[in-house]
């Protein structure tokens, strides 16, 4: 085990977006475990400086790994498709009228039913495109169409944060 080893090899996992929850959270477990400062705690300062370093390199790639759409932005880049969102911000035409669409919707939504009818929307869209994700991942090896995928996922997760913030607004008690 490495500092520098990749986050699936550092928590012992196959190198795929389907990710068994259970084994995943088992393998943080058991590594910070193994890691946590305390356990150096009588083998001085150094030591316990050396065990943080690796609790925190843990953690992150835990972090990374749980979340499905970290997850498929960091294994683009592993093999060599790096999403790229800052500069590359080329959608489908399709994808471009679907977020104007979603948009106005947003904008024209009068009433908490509304937006709560276009969240489930969105979130299954965004379901759809996770699974898309995944087999271009996990099934085709192609990468580089999984990264434009993962650029769409980007933008319908800024556009959830929106619906939340208005859902909120409509409904503070939610």
């Amino acid at each position: 085990m490495k500092l520098d080893d990749d986050d699936f090899t550092l928590l012992g996992l196959p190198r795929r977006h389907a990710v068994d929850r259970a084994a995943l959270d088992a393998a943080w477990r058991r590594l910070q475990g193994e890691v946590h400062p305390d356990r150096f705690a009588a083998q001085g300062a150094a030591a316990q400086r050396v065990a943080m370093q690796w609790a925190v390199r843990v953690n992150e790639a835990y972090q990374r790994l749980k979340d499905p759409l970290a997850r498929a932005a960091y294994l683009c880049e592993l093999r060599g498709a790096a999403v790229d969102a800052e500069r590359n911000t080329a959608m489908p035409t399709s994808f471009l009228m679907q977020q104007m669409q979603w948009r106005e919707a947003l904008e024209e939504a009068a009433d908490l039913a509304a937006v709560e009818a276009l969240d489930a929307e969105v979130a299954a869209a965004e379901r759809a495109l996770l699974a898309d994700v995944e087999r271009r991942l996990d099934t085709e090896d192609d990468a580089a169409a999984a990264a434009a995928d993962v650029r769409a996922l980007m933008f319908v997760n800024r556009f959830r944060q929106d619906i939340e913030r208005r859902l909120d607004a409509l409904d503070p008690t939610r």
